[in-house]
C-alpha cells in the first residue's frame, strides 16, 4: 500500500536528532512556553523573513489570535473561500466575525475578480469588510499582488493563511510576506508538522506581536493580570523542539515535494479530460498536495487507485457553504460560487510526501494512466 500521506515518515527520517530534542525538553523540567518555544518561534521568523513569530496550539487558533490581534471580532466581516479546509471559517466565526465567500481561479486560490465583484455588490444585511484571508491552497500560491492592491484600496487588513504553503515563492517573494500577518497550521500532515498539533503566526508588526502575545495566554502581559480578554493556545515545548529539528531541513523537503511533483507532471502529461495542477506565473509552489482534477470521473479514478493499493484523498468533498453547519448562513459573491462547487466534485489528491520512492512515484503514474484507459 502508498498511503496518501505519512508523517511517520518524516519521524523516522529525522529520528535520533527528534529523540534527542524530546529527552532534552522532559530533562529541562519547563513543560510549558519557556525558552525552548521562544527559540523556535525566533527560528521560524528568521525562515519566514518575518520579524517576528507567535507560536499557538492549533492552525486555526493561529488564525483566530491573529484575527483578534488585528481588532477584528463581532460587527466585522472577514472574506475568504470556500475551497478550503472549513478551519479557515471556523476561525472567523469564532473570532467573532462573520465569513463572506468568494469564488476561486484556475489556481483554486481566491479570485481577485471574483473578489472586486464581491466588494462591489456587497451582500445587504451583512457586516462591513475589515479583512480578506487568501488561502494557498495545496501549496499553490494565491494572487496576492492583484489581491493586495484590491484590500489596500478598500481599506482591508490581509491575513494570509499559509497552512498549506510553508516556503511556497511567488516572483521570488516568500508567501507569508504580504499581510499584517500570516497563519501557518503545523499539524503532523503539514509540510512542516509536529507531532501533535501546533500553529504559529509571522508578523513584521511588532505591535500585533505583543498583543497576540497576550491574546493566546488570557491577555497577559504581566503573570495573572490579564490587560485584555485572551484565550489559552500555548505550543508545548516538546513540539517547539521537535519543530525545530524538522525546522531545520524544511527546505530540503520542500524540494523533494518538488521532485515528486515534477515526476508527476511529466508522467501524467498528454492524458485527455484529466487537468494537471495549475501553476500561476512566478510561482513556486510546495506542493503540500498534488492535486488532479478529474472531473466527473474523479470518483472512479479514486477507486481504481484504491484497488491497486494507492491511497488518496479528496480535500475538500464538501464545500463550506454546503456543509450541514454553514448551508444557508453564509453569504457569498454575486453569481454564488461555481467554481468552487465544480471543485469539490472533481478534485483528486495524489501521494505526496517526502520520503516517497521513484518505484513508489512510477507506480502510482503507471495506474493512474492505466485507470485513465
Amino acid at each position: 500500500m502508498i498511503p496518501q500521506t505519512n508523517p511517520k515518515a518524516a519521524y523516522l527520517a529525522q529520528r535520533d536528532a527528534i529523540d534527542a530534542a524530546i529527552r532534552r525538553v522532559l530533562d529541562s523540567g519547563w513543560y510549558i512556553q519557556g525558552e525552548e518555544v521562544a527559540a523556535f518561534e525566533r527560528e521560524f521568523a528568521a525562515w519566514a523573513g518575518r520579524a517576528h513569530a507567535v507560536a499557538v496550539a492549533s492552525g486555526t487558533d493561529a488564525l483566530i489570535v491573529a484575527l483578534r490581534g488585528l481588532g477584528i471580532g463581532p460587527g466585522d466581516a472577514v472574506i475568504t473561500v470556500s475551497h478550503t479546509a472549513v478551519a479557515t471559517v471556523a476561525a472567523i466565526e469564532l473570532a467573532g466575525a462573520a465569513p463572506v465567500l468568494a469564488d476561486i481561479d484556475e489556481c483554486w486560490t481566491l479570485d481577485p475578480v471574483a473578489l472586486e465583484a464581491l466588494l462591489a455588490a456587497w451582500p445587504a444585511g451583512v457586516p462591513q469588510p475589515k479583512a480578506v484571508i487568501p488561502v494557498h491552497i495545496y501549496g499553490q500560491p494565491a494572487a496576492m499582488p492583484e489581491l493586495q492592491a484590491i484590500a489596500d484600496r478598500h481599506g482591508l487588513a490581509v491575513l494570509e493563511d499559509n497552512s498549506q504553503a510553508h516556503g511556497a515563492r511567488l516572483d521570488g517573494r516568500m508567501v507569508g510576506s504580504w499581510g499584517r500577518a500570516s497563519a501557518y497550521s503545523l499539524y503532523p500532515t503539514k509540510n512542516l508538522g509536529a507531532i501533535g498539533d501546533g500553529g504559529i503566526i509571522a508578523t513584521d508588526d511588532a505591535a500585533l506581536a505583543e498583543t497576540m502575545r497576550a491574546i493566546r495566554e488570557y491577555g497577559w502581559r504581566q503573570r495573572y493580570v490579564s490587560d485584555i480578554p485572551g484565550m489559552n493556545s500555548r505550543l508545548d515545548p516538546l513540539q517547539a523542539a521537535i519543530l525545530r529539528v524538522k525546522l531545520g531541513r524544511l527546505d530540503e523537503d520542500v524540494a523533494l515535494r518538488q521532485a515528486v511533483a515534477g515526476r508527476y507532471m511529466a508522467g501524467l502529461a498528454g492524458l485527455g479530460g484529466l487537468r494537471l495542477p495549475a501553476i500561476r506565473a512566478g510561482a513556486g509552489p510546495v506542493w503540500h498536495q498534488y492535486v488532479l482534477d478529474a472531473g466527473p470521473r474523479r470518483d472512479s479514478l479514486q477507486a481504481a487507485l484504491r484497488d491497486a493499493g494507492i491511497g488518496t484523498l479528496v480535500h475538500y468533498p464538501v464545500p463550506v457553504h454546503l456543509q450541514p453547519a454553514y448551508r444557508g448562513r453564509i453569504a457569498t459573491g454575486p453569481g454564488g460560487l461555481p467554481r468552487t462547487e465544480q471543485a469539490a466534485g472533481a478534485v483528486l489528491s495524489l501521494p505526496m510526501f517526502p520520503q516517497l520512492t521513484d518505484d513508489e512515484i512510477g507506480t502510482v503514474v503507471a495506474e493512474v494512466r492505466k485507470a485513465w484507459g
